[in-house]
């Protein structure tokens, strides 16, 4: 007997082009728990100076005269989760061309209740914090972490319809789109031209790349290094270069499918000449032809569609981790923590996360409907889509990422900030998942 966990279960319903990027994303959510739990545990046990200074130590790279040194910390902000947000670039790049975000008419309801689910939790956090240090920080409230929500509504298995899933991940594919241009335009530090410059030319050459038809992967790789060293030095946040470098990489596929099946007929029936030995060993031209032949199966998948695939496990299994490992490792001082939930910084954050994005995104997606603009999720319901706007609160990952931008050298902020996004995607996590799976009904 086949026993399936129950995120395995759901998988079975949920349209082929998205189980593999939904079982990814359920994988990270996962993992990207427990390192939680552990950073936390570490962070409040007698191991928590360890746990500082680990992540504190420098790490220096030298290339002859070229010397760039930066602690454990920062070089998984700012060098391991570029390749995170490479991922996100790619993703929001298949998105658009091919995926949930390509048919604008199908894209309209995520596309404008992600809007609303950005605006309002700014717009609450910065009411909260107005005249004080920490307005900085509206952008905090306005992210969602993929992994969890997807994560959440896939656990809920045959209690929602696979369209809901669509659209949720349509909706977080755009907020992450919103998080990167806000992250890029108000969260960078003084700007260095000529680094900036430096790091335009290598996206240029990438495109170049892409235009003469090169779907090899290692030149991309190495201007995209560049882009990224030269990003580093530009004032521009890093990360940023992981998804520019995305939009360079080749779509299409080298081979067409018609010549990819007309090919490999040819070659089977090849292969099938030679006689097959006694010890069933291979000859030299047989060899050649499986070789040909796993060529031919390389270049009818673009380069694009490739490294989103290879890169799905890196990045869960490792740069996600290590990024919750590394950040989310806060002190906990239990008989203040009702005072640090009341502070403006925090206060704004759980706000904006829990009310903020219930009335960004669910009465954005109502108005919308109501308007006939856009139209509800099929098999869905609008106590459902009320669901998945408390999953959407679940900031996390990119919440975390941006408070440290934003309040960059004053700990006491960022600390207050760690308090309020654990807190806000906690309850907006458990209310979502919970109303979803006693409450909300599927549209019969």
């Amino acid at each position: 007997m086949t026993l399936y966990a129950p995120w395995e279960k759901a998988f079975k319903k949920v349209s082929t082009p998205l189980e593999h990027f939904i079982h990814a994303q359920t994988t990270t959510g996962i993992i990207l728990m427990c390192m939680t739990v552990l950073a936390l545990i570490l962070a409040n046990s007698p191991l928590t100076q360890d746990y500082a200074h680990f992540f504190h130590t420098e790490v220096e790279l030298n290339i002859g005269s070229w010397h760039l040194s930066h602690n454990i910390h920062h070089w998984i902000n700012d060098g391991l989760m570029a390749t995170f947000f490479f991922m996100i670039g790619l993703e929001i790049k298949r998105n658009i061309l091919v995926g949930e975000l390509s048919n604008i008419k199908v894209a309209m309801l995520p596309i404008l209740s992600a809007i609303g689910g950005m605006a309002m939790p700014a717009l609450i956090y910065i009411m909260i914090n107005r005249g004080g240090d920490g307005v900085v920080g509206w952008g905090i409230p306005m992210a969602t972490d993929i992994a969890f929500a997807i994560s959440a509504l896939v656990l809920l298995g045959n209690r929602v319809s696979s369209s809901l899933i669509t659209f949720l991940i349509a909706l977080a594919i755009v907020d992450d789109l919103g998080a990167v241009v806000v992250i890029a335009v108000f969260y960078t530090e003084q700007i260095d031209l000529l680094p900036l410059g430096l790091a335009g030319v290598s996206f240029l050459i990438m495109v170049v790349f892409n235009r003469f038809g090169i779907h090899m992967i290692l030149p991309y790789f190495i201007a995209g290094i560049s882009m990224w060293l030269f990003m580093l030095e530009s004032g521009v946040h890093a990360t940023i270069a992981g998804v520019i470098a995305a939009m360079a990489i080749p779509s299409r596929p080298k081979v067409t499918p018609h010549d990819f099946t007309a090919h490999t007929k040819n070659l089977l029936q090849e292969y099938d000449n030679y006689p097959i030995a006694t010890d069933y060993s291979l000859h030299e031209k047989q060899k050649a032809i499986l070789i040909n032949i796993k060529d031919r199966i390389d270049a009818i998948g673009s380069p694009a569609a490739r490294l989103e695939h290879e890169l799905h496990l890196p990045v869960s299994l490792i740069v996600i981790p290590l990024f919750a490992l590394a950040n989310a490792g806060i002190s906990i001082d239990f008989s203040s923590i009702g005072s640090t939930i009341m502070e403006p910084v925090a206060l704004g954050i759980i706000t904006g996360l829990i009310f903020g994005k219930v009335l960004g995104i669910a009465g954005v997606a109502w108005l919308a409907i109501k308007l006939g603009i856009a139209k509800l999720p099929e098999g869905s319901s609008m106590s459902q889509v009320f669901g998945v706007a408390f999953l959407g609160g679940i900031g996390f990952t990119m919440s975390i990422f941006v408070a440290d931008l934003a309040f960059i050298g004053n700990q006491t902020l960022i600390f207050q900030a760690k308090i309020g996004i654990l807190s806000a995607s906690l309850i907006a996590g458990l209310f979502g998942y919970l109303w979803l799976y006693y409450i909300a009904k599927s549209k019969t």
